[in-house]
């Protein structure tokens, strides 16, 4: 069901106002290209994940047990590399570039709470 015209204006004035107050967060929560499922890991991910599997049933198969908790391994790296978005390699060069000698790396969620903390705490001052 479509909005009506007075409902389309207050969600206009509403993002306006998101934008204005945070843009930060307003640019966070609005739909990011980048951030979007990436059809090359998929693939890759999902051919990953069936050589794990066959890797698996081959290691069962012979009773080699290495063999088969390597197949095991390389199916769960599959998958994980079939679920990663396309962002996550572009932060991580980013927050490498960024702030070099910090000790070990943090996430990218805390990074971004910290900066919004410092940000704040700038602006009150």
């Amino acid at each position: 069901m479509p909005l009506s015209e007075h409902e389309q204006k207050l969600l206009e004035q509403l993002e306006k106002q998101l934008h204005e107050d945070d843009p930060k967060f307003a640019n966070t929560m609005g739909s990011d290209p980048i951030r979007s499922w990436s059809t090359r890991h998929v693939i890759i991910g999902v051919l990953g994940a069936i050589a794990g599997i066959l890797l698996l049933l081959v290691g069962v198969s012979m009773q080699a047990i290495p063999v088969g908790v390597l197949g095991f391994v390389v199916m769960g790296a599959g998958v994980y590399f079939a679920t990663l978005r396309g962002a996550a390699f572009g932060k991580a060069s980013k927050a490498s570039k960024g702030k070099p000698g910090k000790g070990k790396p943090k996430s990218s969620f805390m990074s971004s709470l910290e900066e919004r903390w410092d940000e704040r705490r700038r602006d009150d001052s």
